[in-house]
């Protein structure tokens, strides 16, 4: 609860203590506890070590301690079945949004959901982790999971078209996903910025599929037809999420 939201409670309770002089004894005790609480709760600092220590004391008792069976299979090893990538943006954790449960999903958070082209020095640590989670864990699923509001998009659409920069990493990063805004602001000049920005944060989406592609671990998968590759979008506005696939038709590479 904010601080307005206390105040606003404490005022509420003051004022139907000083209007109601006909509240039985019990009524008004009670109303000056709940006050008292309110004021004592409103006045405490946020504690981020308690907050992290109180949160894992909730998470043992009531899933790890209840779940013997799953944590115990766990510690023998993973298997998920996806790899998932989603923003770092603190209100789209997929494994709430979707209830993956512990080794379902390995998951890749970055800004803005992106899946840079084949580099081996430029984004190793993105590709280190694709790489594991293909040929060592032998994910089945690649999902790649686009939101609404997404500020790694509005920030990407708001570049200058002569690539002035204003940061030190995230333009650079987003700028991986350049084509869908050339794409978006070409077939949609006529929409809000805003809107532009909803389409782009799901054509980014397939621009990072396209370059999953450039992975040879993720296109042999796909001509094996052991692996998929899916793109969606989390829109915590409304609550609505969508799933689709694209075919991109992969053929082996060739050898000459």
């Amino acid at each position: 609860m904010g601080q307005d939201s206390f105040d606003d409670a404490i005022a509420g309770l003051s004022k139907l203590l000083s209007e109601k002089a006909d509240l039985g004894d019990v009524a008004a005790a009670k109303i000056k506890e709940i006050t008292a609480e309110l004021e004592a709760a409103g006045s405490k600092k946020f504690d981020p070590d308690e907050r992290i220590k109180s949160g894992f004391v909730r998470f043992k008792t009531e899933k790890y301690e209840k779940n013997p069976t799953l944590y115990g299979e766990l510690a023998k090893g993973q298997s998920p079945k996806f790899l998932v990538f989603a923003c770092s943006d603190s209100r789209v954790c997929p494994s709430h949004i979707l209830d993956f449960q512990p080794g379902e999903a390995f998951i890749v958070r970055n800004i803005a959901n992106m899946v840079p082209p084949y580099d081996q020095t430029k984004y190793s640590g993105v590709g280190a982790a694709i790489e594991y989670a293909v040929i060592h864990l032998k994910v089945e699923n690649i999902v790649v999971i686009g939101h609404s509001c997404c500020g790694g998009i509005k920030g990407l659409m708001s570049i200058p078209d002569d690539g002035t920069t204003a940061s030190e990493f995230i333009e650079n990063w987003v700028q991986i996903c350049a084509p869908a805004k050339t794409k978006v602001k070409s077939e949609n000049s006529g929409l809000s910025f805003k809107d532009q920005c909803t389409n782009c944060e799901k054509e980014a989406v397939n621009v990072s599929l396209g370059n999953l592609l450039t992975y040879p671990f993720v296109r042999e998968g796909l001509l094996k037809k052991n692996l998929a590759l899916k793109g969606a979008h989390y829109d915590f506005v409304d609550g609505a999420f969508e799933l689709w696939n694209l075919d991109f038709k992969v053929s082996p590479a060739s050898s000459a």
